[in-house]
């Protein structure tokens, strides 16, 4: 007997069609992935495609760091099915950042959390950042300073305050991830803050703190008195 697409489905029990009596809220994570994926390929619906690859990647976090050429690699994926899903969730991504910046200040570590924290934690590499605020702690750019393993030659002071100077930022606060998940800092993280910090001072763009992310963690160097 031939596989039932969606089309086969009764009209109650279609994705597109309970959303819209529904509401998004009431569908699975596999029916609201099959309307993104549209369609299938022979031998599978969108909802066999979807359920097939919340099976491999099992949550939505790790579809949410997979890359281009992980997810085009599932049958009936295809690299334009890869970037339709991607571009979903950074667009969940960037609405939680927008949510964050629209409060206003950012007055915490937890407030730099809750901004870098979508962006970062599932990334399998270490990313630092740089978050350029203004005399109100209000931000006016995050910039990417370095990917990769962190050492002294990859975040110099010079790649750290070259924006900062040319956008007259008044402080500066420092963020990396952590991709084991494990938040708390290494040696050369404390040997690079402590060099920031002191150029900060010499060129008069204090660091604030450094917030180091680690899956759904957090920890703010300053609160934990490792300034």
């Amino acid at each position: 007997m031939p596989r039932k697409g969606i089309k086969d489905l009764p009209a109650e029990e279609r994705p597109r069609e309970r959303l819209e009596k529904y509401g998004a809220q009431s569908l699975s994570n596999a029916e609201l992935l099959a309307i993104l994926l549209r369609t299938g390929v022979a031998g599978l619906s969108a909802l066999d495609l979807a359920t097939t690859i919340l099976a491999q990647f099992q949550t939505l976090d790790e579809i949410a760091a997979a890359g281009i050429g992980e997810l085009s690699q599932i049958k009936g994926m295809g690299q334009s099915k890869a970037v339709q899903v991607l571009a979903a969730f950074e667009l969940g991504r960037r609405l939680q950042v927008s949510e964050v910046l629209q409060q206003g200040r950012v007055s915490s570590p937890g407030k730099v959390a809750e901004l870098v924290m979508p962006r970062l934690r599932f990334l399998k590499q270490e990313h630092f950042l740089v978050i350029h605020l203004n005399t109100k702690n209000r931000v006016l750019a995050i910039e990417t300073i370095s990917v990769g393993t962190l050492d002294s030659s990859l975040v110099h002071p010079r790649e750290v305050f070259r924006t900062a100077i040319k956008n007259s930022s008044a402080s500066l606060i420092l963020v990396h991830n952590h991709p084991s998940g494990e938040p708390y800092p290494s040696n050369e993280d404390l040997n690079i803050t402590r060099r920031l910090k002191e150029s900060g001072e010499l060129l008069g763009i204090p660091i604030l703190d450094h917030i180091i992310i680690g899956g759904n963690k957090y920890i703010s160097l300053r609160e934990e008195g490792l300034w």
